[in-house]
């Protein structure tokens, strides 16, 4: 299945008002372990970081080189596209400046100006006892509102534990926390920073983070498309 064959409006309505939606499988189980063959070629990506090393969890993540590799980029691209009519919608809501092109390319070529010239897109590998912390991903005084996740590994049956979870941060009230477990070949699509919600006093922002609970056994791989590069 393309992404171009899903039904986008009903996918871009639970976003807006959830600040994430959870795509059907995109990609076969072959084509995910294809995928994530990717992981064990090292010239592929510029970046390596442990994360018990920066406190941001146990685990490891590796960042593209640019060119991406045709999947990746081909992902990234097609996302990118229904993304930028919610993305400028919350914007807009928000009263925030920033309008974002219909094009990855000439979003891309606005973070270059700026000084973002740093691919951002990753692989993450998890093992048993690994997680990460409740984080957002920015990479500079640019940004995209949006992210997605590919998850490699089936649930259940190559991994166990290392469920997905979004932390929403309510003004004046308790957190809300959301776990998913999403199947092999699944794309997540969710907020980078914060997300719209409607008051008497008009549009707010509420606060959203993300991370992975622990992994209790097996392996879980995954590719991370950040639609902004990194200072």
């Amino acid at each position: 299945m393309k992404p171009s064959t899903l039904n986008w409006p009903t996918h871009q309505q639970a976003l807006s008002e959830t600040g994430f939606t959870l795509l059907p499988p995109l990609l076969s189980a072959d084509e995910c372990r294809e995928i994530a063959t990717l992981y064990d070629s090292p010239d592929l990506f510029r970046k390596t970081i442990v994360m018990q090393n920066h406190g941001y969890g146990s685990g490891e993540y590796k960042y593209f080189n640019y060119p991406l590799p045709p999947v990746v980029d081909a992902l990234r691209h097609e996302l990118f596209t229904q993304l930028a009519p919610v993305a400028n919608d919350w914007n807009e809501k928000l009263g925030l400046a920033q309008r974002y092109p219909t094009e990855l390319d000439e979003w891309l070529a606005v973070c270059h100006e700026a000084g973002q010239t740093r691919p951002t897109p990753l692989m993450l590998n998890y093992a048993t006892g690994d997680w990460n912390a409740l984080h957002q991903d920015m990479y500079g005084e640019l940004y995209f509102p949006f992210q997605a996740v590919l998850f490699l590994n089936q649930p259940g049956q190559e991994y166990t534990g290392g469920e997905f979870i979004m932390l929403e941060q309510r003004p004046r009230m308790q957190s809300k926390a959301t776990v998913l477990q999403p199947q092999q070949g699944q794309i997540l699509l969710f907020t980078t920073k914060f997300r719209p919600v409607k008051s008497t006093r008009g549009y707010h922002r509420v606060a959203m983070r993300h991370g992975v609970s622990e992994v209790r056994s097996g392996k879980r791989l995954n590719v991370g498309l950040i639609f902004h590069d990194a200072a």
